[in-house]
């Protein structure tokens, strides 16, 4: 795989941490490429923060808040659109990440995605410890009734969500990559 791309800031990790040459999505260097969103968009009450913190030499995203399905909520997530699409040869999503113990999701909005919940979802569990998670593709499953097949190539965006239950959310990811 090429670690770069003409004109575009493309990073490669080196495989230290055993990962061949992931292409990064985010190394959380760019705090304006994302976005915060609550359920309180459609009603809901949720409330939550996303904060980009820096430790040692490593940067990351911290998402938090109190998660609640009351009033049809249920979610607090922060997004970016992707600058590049993912390689059609790759298999999987890469994270760098801690939580708090509960269990997270990854969103994935498909090219074709009309609806707010038209996306790929796929969970993992955390801990208190810096860990590396993989997600390969099959794992992301079409949520909310989208019908389309799951192509790495149609992927626009990709979010980092609490999600369904009522918690306290408490998740910070450093990096996200593609392999």
């Amino acid at each position: 795989m090429s670690c770069g791309a003409k004109g575009l800031a493309i990073f490669c990790f080196s495989a230290s941490i055993g990962w061949a040459e992931p292409l990064i999505v985010d190394n959380f260097s760019d705090p304006a490429a994302w976005r915060y969103v609550s359920d309180q968009v459609m009603g809901g009450v949720s409330e939550g923060q996303a904060q980009f913190l820096k430790e040692g030499a490593e940067t990351y995203v911290r998402l938090q808040g109190e998660v609640s399905t009351d009033n049809n909520g249920g979610f607090i997530q922060v997004r970016r659109n992707l600058v590049v699409p993912f390689a059609a040869d790759s298999k999987s999503l890469a994270l760098r990440l801690r939580g708090n113990g509960a269990t997270y999701y990854v969103h994935l909005r498909h090219r074709d995605a009309r609806r707010p919940w038209h996306y790929f979802a796929a969970e993992f569990a955390t801990n208190d410890d810096w860990q590396n998670v993989r997600l390969p593709w099959s794992d992301f499953s079409a949520q909310g009734g989208f019908q389309a097949e799951f192509d790495p190539t149609e992927i626009v965006s990709v979010g980092l969500v609490a999600y369904g239950a009522d918690y306290t959310a408490k998740l910070d990811v450093a990096q996200i990559a593609v392999e």
